[in-house]
């Protein structure tokens, strides 16, 4: 996004300047996008200090190039902070933030470069399309400033605009929607147009501040699966944030915790997530996330079998691919132990394992277990006199019984 400093008036998500800045804005724009090209592989960093009313935000994240990083913790603990801060909507203190390889803010060396020549894409909660035009002109506006920057190349600057525009619109599936005024959509059709005028700028990396949280539970779940294709087959890195732990399960490929500005937890997803030692997704989100493969279909009663590195899951089944990559979360409350193999139960998915760690649970009566089943980690919550009654410690052998298991992707 090319952005003027006062982004109040400006549709989120679209390329802005003020009249004084537009072609200074667009060659930064362009010029940033090109060196981010060059280094798209580059980490990303930032380290931010900013003073809050009641705390202080002071993260210092070292971040993938790649991939959906998830800004994760209750209302008010900092998560849209950071992306203002990243924006340069909001000046951090003893801060550096580099993104794809180009510095935008640096107080070390004095550097602080503003918004417009930024390169990014920022989406908001509400969609805030231009009204008076239709879906492919609120496209162009955000692709206008972008082409612009290369007029001595019109043609080619063009058509290659127009040319990853068509790929967008594709991915997002938005060509039957061009000709219709935001009146006419959805609430997930319009969240989807404003991701694809913040993606017209071609940014080296797209904010998402709660994108879904005005949306309803069918709207979010149509969103969904468009935000994942993005990963996938655009490779647009995307920092995003939520309080959502059913989207966090559903997107994050790296995880960061926050509460009252400070970082709890910060690595992969699956990482963070099984996790018992510390703070981080606890309570009643505690649970593991397995990546697999989806083997078989039980046509006869409506069921999937899901492999994974430790063992496989039956789920019902919602029409996923055999063979197509599958992601499940399984809740720390949703499973129990048994040190014997269990006969005659009710219980479908039963996995041997070997304890890994016992932890407190927040409450006094509870305890969490981690239990390794082949190359995966899953977690269980019991009470801690069941832990003393079966003699449990990290090392006895036990069988998971998993009660329930939820298809995220």
């Amino acid at each position: 996004m090319t952005a003027a400093q006062t982004p109040a008036p400006t549709p989120p998500g679209a390329s802005v300047t003020t009249d004084a800045g537009a072609d200074a804005g667009a060659d930064a724009n362009a010029n940033a996008n090109a060196n981010a090209d060059a280094d798209s592989d580059a980490p990303n960093r930032v380290r931010l200090r900013l003073a809050r009313a009641e705390f202080e935000l002071s993260v210092d994240l070292h971040l993938p190039a790649r991939g959906i990083t998830v800004l994760f913790g209750a209302s008010g603990s900092g998560k849209t902070s950071v992306l203002r801060c990243v924006a340069g909507l909001e000046t951090a203190h003893h801060a550096l933030v580099r993104i794809a390889g180009q510095t935008w803010q640096d107080d070390d060396a004095g550097l602080m470069r503003p918004t417009w020549q930024r390169a990014l894409g920022y989406v908001f909660q509400e969609a805030s399309l231009f009204e008076h035009l239709d879906v492919q002109h609120n496209l162009r506006f955000g692709q206008r400033r972008v082409s612009g920057a290369n007029a001595a190349h019109t043609a080619t600057a063009t058509a290659t605009a127009t040319a990853q525009l068509d790929e967008i619109v594709t991915l997002l599936g938005l060509a039957t929607l061009l000709h219709r005024r935001p009146a006419q959509l959805s609430g997930g059709e319009r969240q989807r147009v404003a991701i694809a005028r913040a993606l017209a700028t071609r940014p080296a990396l797209l904010l998402l501040d709660e994108p879904l949280a005005a949306l309803d539970q069918a709207r979010r779940q149509e969103i969904l699966p468009w935000l994942e294709r993005l990963r996938d087959e655009l490779h647009v890195p995307m920092l995003y944030v939520t309080h959502s732990a059913d989207e966090m399960a559903r997107l994050a490929d790296h995880l960061v915790v926050l509460a009252r500005g400070q970082v709890l937890a910060s690595g992969p997803a699956a990482e963070v997530l099984s996790a018992i030692h510390g703070p981080g997704v606890g309570g009643e989100d505690a649970g593991a996330l397995l990546q697999g493969h989806l083997v078989e279909r039980d046509e006869r009663w409506q069921l999937a079998r899901v492999a994974f590195d430790g063992g496989s899951l039956w789920l019902r089944d919602s029409g996923l691919a055999l063979g197509q990559p599958a992601r499940l979360r399984v809740l720390a409350r949703d499973v129990s132990i048994t040190t014997t193999e269990p006969q005659h139960t009710s219980i479908q998915n039963l996995l041997p394992g070997v304890i890994d760690a016992i932890a407190d649970d927040a409450h006094p009566s509870q305890a969490l277990l981690r239990v390794r089943c082949g190359g995966a980690l899953l977690l269980a919550r019991i009470t801690r006199k069941a832990v003393h009654t079966l003699a449990l410690q990290p090392g006895s052998a036990v069988w998971l019984q998993v009660k329930s298991v939820a298809l995220v992707q």
